[in-house]
């Protein structure tokens, strides 16, 4: 299938992104109003604008609905708070659905401040993230859980995002992890996609998509060497990819490893969010084709369209037809 016709039926599909939801705080900042304070004596960050995203999961329905998926909805948790109204504010303003986030005063929203030179553009200074680093209380884990499973049977593709790096504090528990691999031994015909930083090797039949520094570190974990058959055998019946940065991505199937090479970029932008950017094109189009190796192919698009971004970008389909033109030169 050409990869004009795979796009265009995006927008049949209905998406659902669950796990870590979080905000992205771009802070700009102007080095020369650096003076310190009078009452500290400590140097000063001056910020001057600011603009907020939704990041995490949010990065990937950004990236779900510039493709040009049909529907997109958030399903986590965020804290009744100033940075949960604007997460709230920054979904709405891309079209995404934010009404299956659990809300509660029990938690904070996790937020990335991210601080960006205005003379440079660069981001150069440490970030000053907002982290909740306590158990998911059980009152919000239940009602995630009641959320998942009333709503499963809604939509086409059910991506997780378990991007929490700390052993507590994450959406993605493991009553969350259950209740996601039962559906999708429930709902076998749908699209479930995990992309998890710190346990994509606890997941059971479902595609998971870890960069080679995470299944590596899944494999020491689970055998204590590094085997990535083995892995995907012990998941289930599911492909699993594994992206590999410049030099594409690894489909490891029942017919062992096959490589879906992409287009060396020499100076990208932003790399940050292509791992989020190409777990929504693949989404997608396993979804379309059902197809890892397609899946794999127009994720590795999506990316190469990012990557020349500042900042998580988007990809339009567009972009992505005009990225794959100038790789068939």
């Amino acid at each position: 299938m050409k990869t004009s016709a795979i796009l265009s039926r995006f927008r049949a599909l209905r998406t659902l992104v669950v796990g870590d939801i979080c905000l992205d705080l771009w802070c700009h900042y102007e080095p020369s109003l650096a003076e310190p304070s009078r009452e500290t004596n400590l140097p000063r960050v001056a910020v001057v604008a600011t603009e907020t995203t939704a990041g995490a999961g949010g990065t990937v329905a950004n990236n779900l609905a510039t493709l040009g998926a049909g529907r997109v909805a958030v399903l986590g948790a965020i804290g009744k708070d100033g940075f949960g109204y604007e997460l709230k504010q920054a979904l709405q303003c891309r079209r995404i659905e934010s009404n299956l986030l659990v809300e509660s005063d029990l938690i904070s929203t996790f937020t990335y401040t991210k601080l960006i030179n205005r003379k440079t553009g660069d981001e150069d200074l440490p970030r000053v993230d907002y982290v909740f680093t306590e158990p998911l209380p059980s009152e919000i884990e239940s009602q995630i859980v009641q959320r998942l499973n009333t709503q499963a049977a809604a939509w086409d593709v059910i991506i997780v995002s378990d991007q929490a790096e700390t052993n507590a504090g994450g959406v993605v528990t493991p009553r969350v992890r259950e209740a996601i691999c039962d559906l999708a031994r429930r709902h076998s015909t749908k699209t479930f996609w995990v992309d998890s930083r710190m346990r994509p090797e606890l997941f059971r039949d479902v595609i998971v998509k870890p960069n080679e520094r995470e299944a590596a570190e899944a494999c020491q974990r689970m055998f204590g060497h590094f085997d990535l058959n083995a892995m995907r055998v012990k998941i289930g019946a599911k492909p699993m990819i594994v992206t590999r940065a410049g030099e594409g991505a690894e489909i490891w199937d029942e017919n062992g490893r096959t490589l879906a090479p992409t287009l060396a970029v020499a100076a990208p932008a932003d790399i940050c969010g292509a791992g989020d950017s190409f777990t929504a094109g693949g989404a997608l189009t396993y979804s379309v084709t059902a197809s890892a190796r397609e899946a794999a192919r127009i994720g590795n698009l999506v990316a190469n369209v990012t990557i020349m971004k500042k900042g998580t970008g988007t990809a339009t389909p567009e972009e992505v037809l005009a990225v794959e033109a100038k790789q068939q030169k």
